[in-house]
């Protein structure tokens, strides 16, 4: 009993601490045997159940369809990067103008889940590669990090799937990933602390030489506020 009871320990420390053990969206293997609407009518009732655990009045014109809007919210969006059909299509282009300096997108906005707490991740991500022949659009960049983020997430790991998704894509290693975002489950439960935000980072290839790394994060101390 001492041991089980020291292991909970462990573990309540490790969710508090937003540490996780896998680069990988824990996943079920059956995750995707039931249909959307399917997932919606479960989700729906769960969320009835909670409800009325704490006590609503579901019969008030307010709450009777919060259980079936927040059921479709996670399915359709908050959650909608589980599902891998929804992955954006990141169409390469070839390198034609030869440019072969850094790229940054800055700034790119994040809303993600804290999937310890189901509490709001909200912050900016900032992404940059060097091409090694291929280009991808601008905006796909964007919706590699808005796919990863709608899924009950930890920091870290997002930062590590983004950069890992990017570099499949673009068939290089040179791709690095910065991310400040506040998690709620600091700023608004436990602590409190409404001010501090949490800031992560993923580099690959050149990225972890000091010097190319220094001009990644000189880029993102630019005033670009036009």
């Amino acid at each position: 009993m001492k041991i089980e009871s020291r292991l909970k320990d462990h573990l309540d420390e490790l969710e508090n601490d937003h540490i996780s053990a896998s680069e990988e969206t824990p996943l079920r293997k059956d995750a995707f045997v039931l249909g959307d609407d399917e997932k919606i009518d479960r989700i729906k009732d769960s969320v009835r159940e909670i409800m009325l655990t704490l006590g609503l009045d579901l019969e008030d014109d307010s709450l009777k369809g919060t259980p079936n809007r927040v059921a479709k919210m996670f399915v359709n969006e908050i959650f909608g990067g589980l599902h891998p059909d929804k992955k954006p299509n990141s169409s390469t282009f070839s390198n034609k103008y030869k440019y072969g300096e850094m790229l940054v997108e800055k700034n790119i906005t994040l809303y993600s889940t804290c999937e310890h707490h189901l509490l709001p991740i909200v912050g900016k991500a900032h992404v940059a590669y060097i091409s090694s022949g291929s280009v991808v659009g601008l905006s796909k960049m964007n919706r590699i990090v808005d796919y990863f983020a709608k899924r009950p997430q930890v920091q870290e790991r997002l930062n590590i799937q983004i950069v890992r998704e990017l570099q499949k894509v673009l068939k290089t290693e040179d791709v690095a990933c910065v991310i400040d975002a506040k998690h709620l489950c600091v700023n608004s439960r436990g602590i409190r602390d409404i001010d501090s935000s949490t800031v992560t980072a993923e580099y690959g290839g050149k990225f972890k030489e000091e010097t190319v790394r220094r001009e990644f994060l000189d880029y993102l101390n630019l005033d670009t506020n036009f």
